[in-house]
């Protein structure tokens, strides 16, 4: 491009990362990086690690849900170290937990917020993910907000079957990385069965935290639409295809 062409590359790399967070054209100091980006790199670390380690605080969750009812549980995983070093275990409900929730009702879907790998990204925009997408599901059964501790995906497995729910949304906090400790993602599983539904049965909107990644109420549309898709054709994940951008969700099989 003539335009571009004109454009010293000194000049190129700040035009460019205006479009992106990628880490691009820093720049060097000797052999190293100049020191504003090595700077950068070891505060993004940090606020990665502390996103990780940081506690849940359900009552933050549920004091941002007026009006719907919330109950707390924990994973069989008894505490944070426990959790990263056996996932397995943050993918099962605590035997105490599961027998106290409640059932009934036949709901069409509950919704897990649970901590994940970022309770900052929980805390920060869950809640209203959950009031956006509930204010679209006009005639649904919605259970009480499941508000999950040491949780990973496939813990909502174990708490649509112990409360008897057709579908269930997890909210969970996504692994940070060295451009985004926030981000918030939500998984879809129709009749989820513990132990036996993969990763290829659900399906995943990755990357909610705006005004950075996908906004709260585009998400909502994205997921309210693969929700009612997923009831009229009975199965979500790989069979189920979003096209929202087009004005569609289709059951493409990939």
């Amino acid at each position: 491009m003539a335009g571009t062409a004109a454009v010293g590359l000194g000049e190129l790399w700040p035009l460019l990362r205006r479009h992106t967070q990628a880490r691009i054209g820093l720049g060097r100091s000797g052999s190293g990086l100049l020191t504003r980006h090595r700077l950068g790199l070891q505060a993004a670390h940090a606020a990665a690690r502390d996103a990780v380690h940081s506690a849940f605080e359900p009552d933050l969750v549920a004091a941002a849900l007026p009006g719907m009812p919330t109950v707390r549980v924990r994973s069989a995983a008894g505490d944070r170290l426990t959790y990263l070093q056996r996932p397995d275990l943050g993918r099962r409900l605590d035997p105490v937990d599961r027998a106290h929730l409640p059932r009934g009702g036949d709901p069409d879907v509950v919704f897990v917020v649970a901590d994940g790998l970022s309770s900052r990204a929980v805390h920060e925009h869950a809640a209203a993910m959950v009031r956006a997408t509930a204010a679209r599901l006009t005639g649904w059964r919605i259970a009480p907000v499941v508000l999950a501790e040491q949780a990973r995906v496939a813990l909502g497995d174990d708490v649509a079957a112990a409360m008897d729910a057709t579908m269930v949304v997890v909210l969970v906090g996504e692994r940070p990385g060295m451009s985004a400790a926030d981000s918030l993602g939500a998984y879809l599983t129709h009749r989820p069965v513990p132990g036996v539904t993969t990763d290829a049965d659900r399906n995943c909107l990755s990357n909610i935290r705006p005004p950075r990644g996908l906004d709260y109420e585009t998400a909502a549309e994205k997921l309210a639409a693969l929700m009612g898709r997923a009831r009229e054709l009975g199965r979500t994940g790989v069979g189920l295809k979003d096209e929202s951008d087009h004005g569609e969700v289709t059951d493409r099989i990939l």
